[in-house]
């Protein structure tokens, strides 16, 4: 492919993808699978590496870019980001309306919004480009995080159409689904590590991240409900919701459309209950009046504006008796309280279980057996228990006693901080279930025949106790299984097969180390791209590899110094899985050894690469990319608005600064 076709190849590659991703979070309506997506941005990567002076500013590769911020600036919003007045009674509605009648002198049509339960965000999009993003902040003036809400998939960085105002102000939620929420707490009760609060709170603190690629990595999701524009340029709410679709915008499908009190009252009770449906989360409605110039005439207080109200929803909660508890042993071997409860109906399921975290909270209720207890649904994989309900007089007597030794294996348990753990891995059932589950996941080997009940069932008729016992299978002992027959059984095997092309990072992920998540796993390949050179790596070679600490150094280093686990990497190695980031047969002809041994640090916007281009130029030739400055630090590849204290820090360890001109030379 010569470079004129490349450059149409990127071209008709953005406005398809782009396109892609507005059918997909816009209009909830995909034309593709996720696998055909990734496919096509996968084929525009490799073209923009090939000729990155042709990557077109609204490339969906250049959503993240740049290194970890050092911290937020903050900026002033060109209109304060009022508060809503919020009612829990029908009646304080009513009376919002009365006032509304009696400034206007005459009625006026609402419109009902869901209220979503997120963080509030403001967007500057200057000729249709996303130029600033800033937090609700204090009203006034919020943190500008406008790296992390480019790294939110469904938020447009470049506008559709062409009819937008030259400059706006939209506003709107973030937030996470719960699905996402649910899975990611999940895979931290799975880790040992504490749970997310909740959806909100994750979301908020998602958006303070100083790594815009941890935020990409969260998954966050958004819609819009507002922009600021000059006095009638809009006629009403409905007209500015469409044309938020036209440009791009992700809006939610569901409002009370224009309409007298009586409407909206019928949407805010039929999402009372319905709320439970939707996959993600709402407090309460948002009642507006429909016309902007109305909205005009109204005008605002201090706080709040006069045109608009939020009916919240009462927290969900029920009262039960505390019936047991269970204690659980996840992969890492942290043993999780887990309340019985006696069933109680609650947003819209019936509750019997509910977390209790740890010992400490145990403790901080002050729980007892069959005391009655308050349960809330608030996003949780299960409900929490938030306290006791004292209003009958009645408290159990029966003191809740963590266990000394653990539930399954009757080794001792240790406590460390706030969790306690079973170190037993090897003989301990739940711990070797859960690593054969973390295993086979799909970011991992990706083995999606063994679910989890296959794995039991092999687990119980003695056939796998270790991941190398999976490659081990034959055909005609999986075929004789209960439930499983030829034909199943050929799917496990070839499944087994086609994980043996799983590139090392995933099968470094795979193994479970303690700590060692998927970033981490890819983290350690990269710098040490063989299995045998990570076995070797002493502590202070872990410690210098970018995000890896004293703590995960240590796991990496006790696993591999133990002779069991180290059977089982040869086991592995003998069934024909990838131990190594570049094939020993198939010398990597992309890569040099101009830059081996260096370091960089590299900072400031460049006129010919993005920063990402560079480091992955960096890491062609050999080089080692570090995000902060140290005595190690070869070189700071500087360019303009560099950060001041980076080259501030730079100048006092004398590292050298180098320019993008000068570091062409270096790699010519």
């Amino acid at each position: 492919m010569n470079e004129e076709q490349a450059l149409h190849r990127i071209l008709a590659l953005t406005r398809e993808l782009n396109d892609h991703n507005y059918r997909y979070y816009v209009l909830d309506r995909p034309i593709i699978s996720d696998q055909q997506f990734d496919h096509l941005l996968s084929e525009l990567t490799g073209l923009e590496h090939g000729w990155p002076h042709h990557t077109q500013p609204d490339s969906p590769t250049r959503r993240v870019g740049g290194e970890p911020l050092e911290g937020f600036e903050s900026a002033n919003h060109a209109t304060p980001m009022l508060s809503l007045g919020n009612t829990y009674s029908e009646s304080e509605l009513r009376d919002f309306d009365q006032r509304v009648q009696k400034l206007l002198g005459r009625t006026t049509p609402y419109l009902a919004e869901l209220k979503i339960d997120g963080v509030a965000i403001s967007l500057t999009y200057e000729n249709g480009e996303l130029v600033q993003a800033i937090t609700r902040g204090d009203g006034n003036r919020g943190d500008v995080v406008t790296a992390n809400i480019r790294a939110i998939p469904s938020i447009p960085i470049q506008l559709r159409g062409n009819d937008w105002p030259a400059k706006m102000e939209v506003r709107g939620e973030v937030f996470i689904r719960r699905p996402k929420f649910e899975e990611l707490n999940r895979r931290r009760l799975e880790n040992g590590e504490e749970a997310y609060a909740n959806p909100r709170n994750f979301a908020s603190g998602s958006l303070k991240l100083l790594d815009a690629m941890e935020v990409k990595r969260r998954g966050l999701d958004a819609y819009f409900y507002a922009w600021n524009q000059e006095k009638s340029t809009l006629g009403d709410q409905e007209e500015m919701l469409n044309n938020a679709i036209n440009w791009g915008f992700p809006v939610c499908s569901h409002n009370s459309g224009a309409g007298n009190l009586e409407l909206i009252f019928r949407f805010i009770h039929s999402w009372q209950t319905k709320r439970e449906s939707l996959d993600f989360d709402i407090d309460g409605i948002v009642v507006k009046v429909n016309s902007y110039a109305d909205r005009e005439e109204l005008g605002h207080t201090a706080k709040a504006p006069r045109w608009a109200i939020a009916y919240k929803y009462k927290t969900q909660a029920a009262s039960t008796h505390l019936i047991s508890v269970d204690f659980q042993v996840g992969r890492t071997g942290a043993v999780t309280p887990v309340a019985n409860l006696a069933p109680v109906w609650l947003g819209g399921t019936t509750v019997k279980r509910a977390s209790l975290y740890n010992e400490g909270e145990i403790e901080r209720l002050g729980l007892r057996l069959n005391d009655r207890v308050w349960v809330e649904k608030g996003g949780e994989i299960i409900p929490k228990i938030t306290g006791i309900d004292t209003s009958t007089g009645e408290r159990g007597r029966e003191a809740i006693h963590f266990p000394q030794t653990c539930p399954s294996c009757a080794a001792p348990l240790q406590r460390l901080e706030a969790l306690h753990y079973c170190f037993n891995s090897k003989n301990c059932p739940p711990q070797q279930l859960g690593l054969l589950e973390h295993f086979v996941a799909r970011k991992a080997m990706d083995l999606n025949s063994l679910g989890k009940e296959t794995l039991e069932l092999l687990w119980q008729q003695g056939l796998v106790r270790k991941p190398a016992d999976l490659y081990d299978l034959q055909h005609d002992a999986l075929s004789t299984l209960e439930r499983m027959g030829k034909k199943s059984a050929q799917l496990i095997l070839d499944g087994l097969s086609a994980s043996r092309s799983v590139p090392y990072q995933r099968v470094l992920f795979a193994l479970g180390i303690r700590h060692v998540g998927e970033t981490i796993a890819k983290n350690l390949a990269k710098h040490f791209n063989s299995i045998d050179l990570l076995a070797s790596a002493s502590l202070q070679d872990l410690t210098s590899v970018h995000d890896i600490g004293e703590k995960i150094a240590e796991q990496v280093v006790s696993w591999f110094s133990d002779s069991e686990n180290m059977l089982q990497i040869e086991r592995l190695k003998r069934s024909g899985l990838q131990f190594s980031a570049v094939s020993e047969n198939e010398p990597d002809s992309n890569r040099s050894q101009k830059l081996m041994g260096l370091s960089f640090v590299v900072s400031g916007v460049f006129e010919r690469h993005e920063r990402e281009e560079l480091k992955s130029l960096i890491e062609q030739h050999g080089g080692r990319v570090a995000s902060s400055l140290s005595n190690k630090t070869n070189y700071l590849l500087s360019g303009s608005d560099a950060g001041p204290s980076k080259l501030e820090k730079a100048k006092a360890l004398n590292v050298p600064l180098l320019s993008e001109s000068e570091f062409e030379q270096l790699i010519a």
